[in-house]
C-alpha cells in the first residue's frame, strides 16, 4: 500500500537529486530517506530510483508515480484542512428534521444561537412528524430528529438504539371559545377533560388525535370530532369561531397567536416528552453535538 509520507519523500528526492539533500529538505537523516524509498519500492513492486553518479534518477515507474503524487498529496492536504475545519466547527453541515410546533418554537432560537457561535456550521431543516422523522434518522436521511412521545401512551415508541437528548415535557392544554362558560376560569385556570365530554371537538395532527381519543376514553367518553386538521392555526381559528373545543400541546398553542380562545390547564395532566435524537456515531460529530446543545438550551427557555 502506498503511503502519503513515502510519496512526499519521493518528490523530495526527485526535486533535489539525492537522499542527503532530500533529508535536509524534509528535516530527517539520509538513512531515513533511504529506508522510506526501499519501503515504497517494496510496496509498488518495482524500482523507482537508480543511482547515476552522485545523483538519483527516476525510473519510468518513478516518473509516473511522481507525476501522480502532486495531485494525490494536494487532495490529501485539502481533505485534512476540511476535516480540521469541521472538527473545529469552522465548517460542517447538520440535517435537522423537526415536527412543526418544534420548528416554530425551539428550532429558531437554537439555530440563531448556533450561527452566532459557529457561523461556519450550516443546518438544513425539514419537517416531519414522528415516527416518520425517526425513520429518516435511522435510514441516514438526517442527522438529528426532533420527536415526541406521550407519557404512558399504550404504544410508546422505542428509541433504545438512538442517542436521546431530553428537551422538555410539553403539557396538553384545553382550548375553549372565549365566551364559553368554562372560559371564566381564566387563562390561569384549569378544566377536567370530563367537563368537555358533550362538546364538539376539533382534533389536531394524527398522533395528537390518537392521544385525544385515548385520554377521553380514560375519562369515560368518546369525543365527537367534528373537524380534524394538521394545521394548528386552523385548530385555533375553529375554536375561536365557537365551533368546538380542542386539546393541543402547549408548544403547538405557543406557535400561533390564539385569538378568541382561552387556554386552560387540562386535568388530569397529560404531557408529551420532547427529545432530540441522533445516531450513536453522529453524536460525536462536533457540529451535531453543538446543535444538540443549542436545542437543549432553547428548550430550557421555554415556559411550559
Amino acid at each position: 500500500m502506498i503511503e502519503a509520507r513515502h510519496l512526499r519523500v519521493l518528490r523530495a528526492v526527485a526535486a533535489t537529486g539525492s537522499f542527503s539533500a532530500a533529508g535536509r529538505e524534509l528535516g530527517c537523516t539520509q538513512p531515513a530517506v533511504s529506508q522510506q524509498m526501499k519501503a515504497l519500492e517494496a510496496s509498488v513492486g518495482t524500482p523507482l530510483l537508480v543511482r547515476s553518479g552522485r545523483e538519483m534518477r527516476l525510473t519510468q515507474a518513478g516518473e509516473a508515480l511522481v507525476r501522480h503524487a502532486a495531485g494525490i498529496l494536494a487532495g490529501l492536504t485539502a481533505a485534512e484542512e476540511e476535516v480540521a475545519a469541521i472538527a473545529g466547527l469552522r465548517a460542517g453541515r447538520v440535517r435537522l428534521v423537526s415536527f412543526p410546533s418544534g420548528s416554530s418554537t425551539l428550532v429558531p432560537t437554537a439555530l440563531a444561537a448556533l450561527r452566532a457561535a459557529h457561523p461556519g456550521t450550516r443546518v438544513s431543516l425539514e419537517e416531519a412528524e414522528p415516527p416518520r422523522s425517526v425513520d429518516l434518522l435511522r435510514s441516514g436521511d438526517c442527522d438529528i430528529a426532533l420527536a415526541f412521545r406521550y407519557e404512558g401512551a399504550a404504544l410508546a415508541e422505542e428509541w433504545d438504539d438512538l442517542v436521546l437528548r431530553p428537551l422538555l415535557r410539553d403539557p396538553l392544554i384545553a382550548l375553549v371559545p372565549e365566551r364559553h362558560p368554562l372560559a371564566r376560569a381564566g387563562a390561569s385556570g384549569s378544566v377536567a377533560i370530563g367537563a368537555l365530554a358533550d362538546e364538539p371537538w376539533i382534533a389536531g395532527c394524527p398522533r395528537c388525535r390518537g392521544q385525544l381519543v385515548e385520554v377521553c376514553a380514560g375519562a369515560g367518553f368518546i369525543p365527537r370530532i367534528d373537524f380534524a386538521t394538521d394545521d394548528y392555526p386552523a385548530v385555533v381559528g375553529l375554536v375561536g369561531a365557537g365551533l368546538g373545543v380542542a386539546v393541543l400541546p402547549r408548544l403547538a398553542a405557543d406557535s400561533v397567536r390564539p385569538r378568541g380562545v382561552r387556554m386552560l390547564r387540562l386535568e388530569p395532566v397529560v404531557r408529551r416528552e420532547v427529545v432530540a435524537l441522533t445516531l450513536p456515531d453522529l453524536a460525536q460529530v462536533p457540529a451535531v453535538a453543538a446543535t444538540l446543545e443549542q436545542l437543549a438550551r432553547a428548550a430550557g427557555r421555554q415556559d411550559v
